[in-house]
């Protein structure tokens, strides 16, 4: 490994299951890079919705891992050492990362090169540590799930959430009109100046009427990436032939009316993945939206406020850029 790389790190890790406080701050050892793997000093990392499930034994992500453990499973940094078997990445890149493995909670993460991508011209470290998990999951939905195609009109309903922010970008770049439902006042604010073609707030606005005025003709395809009030009703008024899309774990599961396809599916990182996300993003401004920024020694703290009312991803800097 790399000299200049150090033995020991900080890591916001867990010694056992539980609730908020068995995070801690710890010192532990930086892992080594195996053979197809890249070893990343972390600027900033992502902080999932999912996590607290994770931190409490709710949901395994991953192998199966001892304790201490250090969770997480997206950031951005850069490389500082590489596997034996890595030839698409040199020391020096700046890069973002997202796997199922986990460790981004920490100054170091050792992870698959495949699970590994540039990150694209304009963004900050900030905003590419907590694209990964989300972009990638934004983007399966639309394009692999969906298959959206230019022209067609699109509801993401959580539209101002971590995954929903994202997929309204991605949405556009793709061609497809949106409507975005999101949380609040602010969540609409947000939609909007994302480009969204037009924007309801779920909790306030009837969305079943947004629906009808937005595609009279009726809806060509939706991601749902959240329950809430209206969205039965609005996914009623969906076009015979319709898609409906969702990440594996919404709840309550979306119901659509006979004629309208529902799919689940899993936001899995791969090398294409990434590729076509990178793509699609290219050099037009693309932003990430950051509801909150902590350190590592406030990790408890931000997992009491991830299931709480926020814009975007909550995130952890932890090395000031």
């Amino acid at each position: 490994m790399n000299t200049s790389v150090p033995q020991t790190m900080k890591a916001a890790a867990i010694g056992r299951f539980g609730g908020p406080e068995v995070l801690e701050l710890m010192s532990l050892p930086v892992p080594r890079p195996r053979a197809g793997q890249v070893l990343i000093r972390l600027d900033a990392a992502g902080i999932g919705v999912w996590d607290p499930e994770v931190r409490a034994g709710e949901v395994e992500l991953g192998p199966k891992r001892g304790f201490p453990q250090v969770i997480g499973n997206d950031g951005a940094g850069t490389v500082v050492a590489l596997g034996s078997a890595v030839k698409r990445f040199k020391v020096g890149d700046r890069v973002y990362a997202f796997a199922y493995e986990g460790g981004f909670y920490a100054e170091y993460v050792a992870v698959s090169a495949d699970d590994v991508a540039r990150v694209p011209p304009g963004l900050s470290s900030r905003e590419a540590g907590a694209l990964g998990a989300d972009g990638i999951t934004a983007l399966l939905g639309l394009d692999d799930t969906l298959h959206l195609k230019k022209g067609e009109t699109v509801m993401i309903f959580g539209a101002s959430g971590g995954i929903g922010h994202i997929a309204v970008q991605l949405a556009k770049r793709m061609g497809a009109k949106v409507l975005a439902v999101a949380s609040k006042p602010d969540g609409v604010a947000l939609v909007r100046r994302l480009g969204a073609d037009a924007a309801i707030d779920g909790h306030k606005n009837d969305v079943a009427k947004a629906v009808r005025a937005f595609a009279p003709e009726g809806l060509d395809a939706a991601l749902v990436l959240a329950g809430g009030r209206g969205l039965a009703a609005a996914l009623k008024a969906m076009k015979k032939g319709a898609r409906v899309a969702h990440p594996n774990g919404v709840e309550p599961e979306p119901r659509a009316p006979k004629g309208v396809r529902v799919r689940g599916y899993d936001g899995l990182p791969a090398r294409e993945a990434f590729e076509r996300l990178n793509r699609l993003i290219g050099r037009k401004r693309f932003h990430v939206e950051l509801g909150r920024v902590y350190r590592l020694g406030q990790a408890a703290s931000a997992h009491r406020q991830v299931g709480k009312h926020h814009l975007g991803k909550l995130a952890f800097e932890i090395r000031p850029s």
